[in-house]
């Protein structure tokens, strides 16, 4: 049985992947960022829009088009490590800037983790179950096992399911000078064949319409595990695990989306995660796409919904191409730093 059946999906990223979606085209680094490209966000008025954060405007936009499909949502389940945080140290300098005294309400409300999961909850007028998850590179894998959680629980529910972080430029310069993030401009189609420290920092948010009913759904979740380690060894091992827990003898992976992002210091698990999986598959990669950051898991789901529905694969994000050329089953490895690993099974429903 699957976790839960995936129905509607809205993602906002640094590529052209918002209602019109277009995943041939690749759009390169800007001042070696992948920024979000916004749309002109209907259905939020200007007032309220010019006082929000980035965050809250790409998590909200997002989430609005599924709204509109869907009026009643039982509740709002929202993954993120970084979102509101540019509001936050607007905030902290207020305080300095007007030593103590009178301050601005807005970005102070919009600072914390949860604003977007609330803001959503306001635009949609839902008074149900709302929550957020902080858990740096796994936050949108934990938000994937609430919303299991609560379906196995509340059968006939349906659910808001995303992702959402910002590239802010106190944690930017930050993990900039922690090596996290390359120093020289690189074209997106050339990431890989990179060889140094570093990845392109990425910002986005996606939403799902999640539940129980198979009926019409695009694609159904069917695992979901997490690790804590830096051994690539235990990552495979793990790997197999979960695949032979997940996937009946009968089938196999048609379809690898792998995470790998550039920064040479991580190739190992990437690598040890390609020959924990058995047969003929396709290797494919997402980050140049997306950048990375640390709910990039959350576009590479989106992203697995879109070929299965389409059952083609662009050029520039083929890694290796084998196998039959249909693609039934997705497995999604992302990797965060080295040392927190997500296995995510997407297949599509047949």
């Amino acid at each position: 049985m699957p976790l839960f059946y995936i129905h509607q999906s809205s993602c906002i990223s640094a590529q052209q992947t918002f209602l019109q979606a277009d995943l041939e085209i690749l759009h390169d680094p800007v001042e070696k960022k992948m920024k979000a490209i916004e749309p002109t966000y209907d259905g939020i008025p200007p007032g309220t829009l010019r006082r929000m954060g980035t965050a809250v405007r790409i998590g909200v936009g997002a989430a609005m088009p599924i709204i509109k499909l869907v009026p009643v949502i039982d509740g709002i389940i929202i993954g993120t490590s970084n979102g509101g945080m540019e509001d936050c140290f607007k905030f902290l300098n207020q305080i300095i800037q007007y030593d103590e005294g009178l301050l601005a309400p807005g970005n102070f409300v919009q600072s914390t983790v949860n604003a977007v999961a609330s803001q959503v909850g306001m635009f949609s007028h839902n008074k149900g179950y709302n929550i957020t998850h902080v858990h740096r590179g796994l936050s949108f894998e934990n938000s994937i096992i609430d919303a299991a959680m609560q379906l196995a629980e509340n059968n006939n529910n349906s659910y808001l399911l995303g992702a959402v972080d910002e590239i802010s430029q106190y944690n930017y310069n930050i993990e900039l000078l922690d090596d996290s993030f390359k120093n020289e401009d690189i074209a997106a189609g050339q990431l890989y064949e990179t060889n140094t420290k570093g990845c392109v920092a990425g910002e986005g948010a996606v939403m799902f319409l999640v539940n129980n009913n198979k009926q019409n759904a695009v694609a159904k979740m069917v695992g979901i595990a997490t690790l804590h380690c830096d051994d690539a060894e235990q990552v495979k091992d793990q790997l197999q695990h979960f695949i032979a827990i997940h996937l009946p003898a009968e089938e196999k992976i048609d379809l690898l989306l792998s995470g790998e992002n550039g920064d040479n210091r991580y190739v190992k698990y990437y690598e040890a995660c390609e020959k924990a999986v058995d047969g003929e598959f396709t290797i494919a990669r997402f980050k140049h796409m997306t950048g990375e950051y640390t709910t990039s898991s959350g576009p590479a789901v989106w992203i697995a919904c879109q070929l299965l529905q389409q059952q083609n694969i662009p050029k520039h994000m083929l890694k290796k191409k084998a196998g039959t050329g249909t693609y039934k089953n997705v497995l999604i490895y992302n990797n965060y730093k080295g040392y927190q690993h997500s296995f995510i099974l997407v297949s599509g429903n047949q």
